[in-house]
């Protein structure tokens, strides 16, 4: 029996409906595909980018407070940054992870360089002060000042020479007039030339700029 013609045209129709709506939802699932692999694409490329900036390109500024550089097997070797003082700072390590050179620029101004033996010690340090005056400093390995050359802002140049106590036992000098000055100390007693003798007391530890 044959069906009324309007029925036939009504499911026609809801075939129809039906392969579109099938059509629409493998759209969709491929839609949801490509979108999933545009997003992990991305993802991968901003860890790739955050590790080691863009493929092909420099960045023109690099923005941090402290950078931690780290050997092959992520022992930290050194670290730059700004401490909550305001000064700069670049140290060095060496495997053991031990500060063995330190680079400082202070808030004031004020410069150093520190050479640092394993056991933590200064053991030479040239720091430029924010008032210009220089100085050279060498410690023994027990960290006592051993030796001082000095050049201060009206050109008064010295040199001192200490024990192992950190005592001073001999000094050379020049003033800004151009006068020499020459000191030897020996438990107590001194010898000098032009200038009276100082005392017997250890030198400024000038070992940590």
């Amino acid at each position: 029996m044959n069906e009324p013609k309007g029925v036939m045209d009504l499911m026609g129709r809801v075939e129809a409906v039906e392969r579109d709506n099938r059509r629409l939802r493998r759209l969709s699932l491929a839609l949801i595909g490509l979108v999933a692999i545009l997003t992990g694409l991305a993802v991968a490329l901003m860890l790739v980018s955050a590790r080691y900036g863009l493929p092909g390109t420099t960045a023109d500024i690099v923005a941090a407070r402290q950078i931690v550089i780290r050997d092959a097997a992520g022992v930290p070797r050194g670290l730059w940054g700004v401490d909550d003082s305001g000064a700069v700072r670049l140290m060095l390590q060496d495997g053991g992870r031990r500060p063995r050179l330190r680079l400082s620029l202070l808030a004031d101004g004020g410069a150093g360089i520190s050479l640092i033996d394993s056991a933590g010690h200064n053991r030479a340090v040239i720091a430029l002060l924010p008032d210009h005056a220089v100085s050279v400093v060498l410690a023994d390995g027990n960290g006592k000042t051993r030796s001082v050359f000095g050049l201060a802002p009206d050109g008064n140049s010295t040199l001192v020479f200490a024990d192992g106590s950190g005592i001073n036992r001999a000094s050379l000098g020049v003033d800004s007039r151009g006068l020499g000055t020459f000191t030897l100390s020996d438990r107590g007693r001194s010898t000098q030339d032009d200038e009276p003798a100082p005392d017997d007391s250890a030198p400024a530890d000038t070992t940590r700029p």
